[in-house]
Order: C-alpha cells, then structure tokens, then sequence
C-alpha cells in the first residue's frame, strides 16, 4: 500500500495505566476503521521513558492480532503538582527538556493528528503539536477535568469528555464532544471462562460443591497502598467467604505474599504483580470487583457489568477527581462507595457480606450495564479522527 494511502497519528499520554488503555482502544479501532476503507495506518505513542508506559504499549495486541502502536517514543517529563514543592522547580527543566525531544519526534514522523490521552507527560507532546500546527484531539476520561487536560486543551482542535457532565468544568469556547470513555475492544469479546482458566479456578458447581464468588481487587496500574492494607488486615474472612484475586502492583508484590499456613488462605487468596492481556477475561470472571476509582478500571467493569466496591483515592495528594467518579456511579445506584472514614476494614467487610447475596449482584450489574451507551466510545473516537485526516 502507497505512503500517499497512509495515515500518520501520534497518540501521546502515560504515567499510569489509566492515560494508556483507553489510547491504545482508540488505535485499535482506528485500525479496523482504516482497514475497511482499504487504508493503512501508521500509530507512534510518545510516553513516559518509564518502564511501565513502554511495557503497557508494547505488549498491548488489538483483536485483530495486529501491535496496537507500530513505535513507542519515550520523553522526559515534570510533574504537574497544584501544591508548592521543590520539585516543581526542577520539574520545569523536565517539561522544557519533554517539549523538545516531542518537538524533534513530531517534526521526524510528521503525524496528521495528535490525539491526546492525558496525564502529565502528554502535555509536551500537545505543546509542541501546537508549535508546528498539527490539529490536537484530547480526552478527558474524569468527571472534573485534570490540570493536564485544561493545559492541553488550549492547543485541542476539540475535546472528548466522558460525561456530559464534564463540558460545564470546561471553557465554553472549546469544542466539546461527548463520547463516554474508551474501552479497549479485547473487553467486549472477554470470556468468563478463559478468566477462570487463567487463575485455575474452578466452574461454579451445585450445593456443597458450589465455589466461592470471585472477588477481583485492583489498585490501579501501580497499586494502592490503601486497598492492599485493607486486603491484607482482613484476608482471613475474604478468603472463608471469596476467590480473592489480587492485583498488587509490582512494587506491592512482595509486600502482599503470604507466608503463613492458614488453610483458606494458601487455597483463595491468588496475588499478581500486575495483569497485562488476559485482564478482560479475569474482569469478566469476577464476581465482584473492589478497586479504586480511576475511570479506566470504571468503565472497563462497567463494560462488562461488574457490581463494584469503589475506595477512591481521596486526601491532600488528589484533586478529587475519583471521588467524583465514585459519587457519580453511586447515584446511579451502580456501585457501593467506601470514601475517606468509611474505608475501614469493617465497613469493607459489612459491603462485602451485602454483596455475597446474588440478587444483590444482580441488581447492581443491571444498573451499571445502564450506564453504557450502545455506541462504543472507542469507535465514536476513531470516526472523528479517521475524517479529520481524510479531509
């Protein structure tokens, strides 16, 4: 196929699995896309110089068997802190040093678009897309958009939001369009049983010999210091009462084995460092999910209508924008939400003993799956991007 037929996207986002999962959906529909309108296309992600960007990228393959990204660039980059520190200062050199190595990256590949995932080391991309007149797509996957999006969104030709709620946060001037969140397509297609042959756990059986519900916990690409505790000081009832699977971040990993020999704990208690492919089909064995609020993890359970037990990451270092995901999808009577007092050991326990009742699952799975439109957010994405360049 001739160069002339290509198409050239740069997606830039990263620091947390959160800004990678839904670009890399977005890429992957957009390739089936230009794949039925007889099209190639080329992805580059620019990210963190972290390990984990890299990794996530790298290893992350569409449905169609194809890398989601055909190059990953990695760039310095600051922090973006709303609170005085030191490192702001030294930050600044980073944020400069990020802008150029983008400049430099976009002037060799010359994209036609950039299209932004946010987190702070998507903004030096976006700054120097905007330097050399390249259009910038953004999203905003919160409900209250972060610093990086309303940085961004001064060099965004438009901005997708996942609520409709979230345009009011935003400068009326911008072109705002609501798509819901992306959700990579491997979720749409994740099966119960392959997630069950992955952790070797059993098919529910009848009366005594019936297994335990599957209680997935999730900290985020990095884990939580918190919800791992709150695992650990109570993991003797969770594993009398659940499969517990628990993704504990790899810097959490050996804090979280367990070295003693109670008997329903070395049986149900299954820790990972992190679970990269095969978590669609473990989201879609659970039973119940206990996680954070990062909206990544949200709507891919949402996607696969999980019920879900939410402890958002609140305090000084936050700027709130998990407990105003949570509050959101508690509303909608779609989730149980332990906030700041309420994220106890005991609180978490009293949820859980509400949720081993299936009808209670039940009904919160009804009213999560509400949530989600019929029209993939993903796909919706890609539409736009495919006719911006193809004009």
């Amino acid at each position: 196929m001739s160069k002339k037929n290509e198409i050239n996207i740069a997606f830039a986002g990263g620091g947390t699995g959160g800004h990678i999962y839904p670009g890399l959906a977005v890429a992957d529909s957009l390739r089936v896309l230009c794949e039925k309108n007889g099209r190639s296309v080329h992805i580059f992600w620019i990210g963190n110089a972290s390990d984990l960007d890299k990794t996530i990228v790298e290893k992350s393959v569409g449905e169609n068997g194809v890398k989601s990204a055909d190059a990953f660039y990695g760039i310095p980059s600051g922090k973006l802190r709303r609170y005085f520190s030191f490192k702001n200062f030294l930050d600044i050199f980073k944020i400069i040093a990020g802008v150029c190595a983008s400049f430099f990256i976009l002037l060799k590949e010359k994209p036609s678009l950039l299209f932004s995932k946010g987190g702070f080391v998507s903004v030096p991309p976006c700054f120097a897309a905007r330097l050399l007149r390249i259009p910038v797509f953004t999203h905003e996957c919160d409900f209250t958009p972060g610093l990086a999006t309303k940085i961004n969104s001064k060099s965004a030709k438009k901005v997708f939001v996942s609520y409709k709620e979230t345009a009011k946060f935003l400068s009326p001037k911008l072109h705002i369009e609501f798509t819901g969140n992306p959700v990579r397509p491997a979720f749409y297609s994740a099966r119960a049983d392959r997630g069950r042959a992955f952790l070797s756990v059993e098919n529910t059986g009848e009366g005594k010999d019936a297994r335990k519900p599957i209680l997935l916990v999730l900290g985020g690409s990095l884990g939580a210091r918190q919800i791992n505790e709150l695992v650990r000081e109570n993991l003797s009832w969770l594993c009398r009462n659940f499969i517990v699977i628990h993704q504990t971040g790899e810097k959490n990993a050996d804090d979280n084995a367990y070295y003693g020999d109670d008997a329903e704990i070395l049986a149900h208690y299954k820790p990972f460092p992190f679970i990269y492919t095969e978590m669609p089909d473990v989201i879609a064995a659970a039973d119940v999910v206990l996680s954070r609020a990062g909206a990544n993890s949200l709507w891919e359970c949402a996607t696969l209508s999980k019920p879900l037990v939410l402890i958002p990451l609140c305090g000084a270092g936050t700027r709130g924008d998990q407990e105003d995901n949570a509050e959101y999808f508690k509303n909608a009577n779609a989730a149980f939400v332990l906030a700041r007092e309420n994220a106890t050991g005991e609180k978490l326990i009293e949820c859980l003993k509400t949720l081993l009742d299936e009808q209670v699952r039940l009904r919160l799975s009804k009213n999560i799956a509400a949530l989600c439109g019929s029209v993939r957010p993903a796909e919706k994405i890609a539409n736009v991007i495919y006719e911006e360049v193809s004009k």
